[in-house]
């Protein structure tokens, strides 16, 4: 009995090390797998989902109730928005690229859009706009759609995904902390999965 407890005291927990629950984020090619899909096939409420979730990089319970006043000034959708977090209570802005703006406004006319509603109204009747629960099957259907396993995928990995390409392009935390709206800098630590292996990876990099 003594020597199995030994033996489990110097055993490394298996889990050590590694960030256990986290969510992977798209790959930059997977993401243009999605879009390609939803755009063949003619679903623009999907398209413009998608796209606003890769830009505004915010949490599934901000996006479901983005109201069309949030991201357009009359006719015009914005290339810039700011959203107030339900989590935090404090603004995060963020960019509205070109094709999010068109499949925006795509939308927009099909769905008929006005100016205070939700984008995305819902189809039942007790709620005004799609549940979290409601994006989390959509997600799960676009992760299926081009063939990964949905169970390594959630509504998380839509906010991760640009964050994650953008700092491994320019490794600057800073900034992407700005952009997820974290007022602590270890949360984007955690939140992009980053390890003592990521950073000396990194500094291996540089030669001075």
């Amino acid at each position: 009995m003594v020597i199995n407890e030994k033996a489990n005291a110097q055993r490394a927990p298996w889990n050590k090390g590694k960030l256990i629950g986290q969510k992977l984020p798209l790959k930059a090619s997977q993401v243009w797998s999605i879009r390609t899909l939803l755009a063949k096939s003619g679903n623009k409420r999907g398209l413009a989902l998608f796209n606003l979730a890769i830009d505004s990089k915010l949490r599934g319970c901000d996006l479901v109730r983005i109201r069309r006043r949030d991201v357009a000034h009359s006719n015009r959708v914005l290339s810039r928005a700011t959203i107030m977090q339900q989590k935090t209570q404090s603004p995060v802005t963020f960019e509205i690229t070109e094709k999010t703006r068109n499949a925006l406004d795509e939308w927009f006319i099909e769905a008929d859009v006005k100016l205070d509603d939700f984008i995305f109204k819902s189809r039942l009747h007790d709620s005004p706009h799609i549940t979290t629960r409601t994006y989390a099957r959509i997600v799960e259907g676009w992760v299926e759609s081009i063939g990964l396993d949905p169970s390594d995928y959630g509504t998380h990995y839509l906010r991760r995904t640009k964050a994650s390409l953008l700092y491994k392009m320019r490794h600057n935390l800073r900034e992407i902390q700005i952009l997820l709206g974290h007022k602590k800098i270890e949360s984007t630590v955690h939140y992009l999965g980053i390890t003592v292996e990521d950073a000396l990876e990194s500094s291996e990099h540089l030669d001075l």
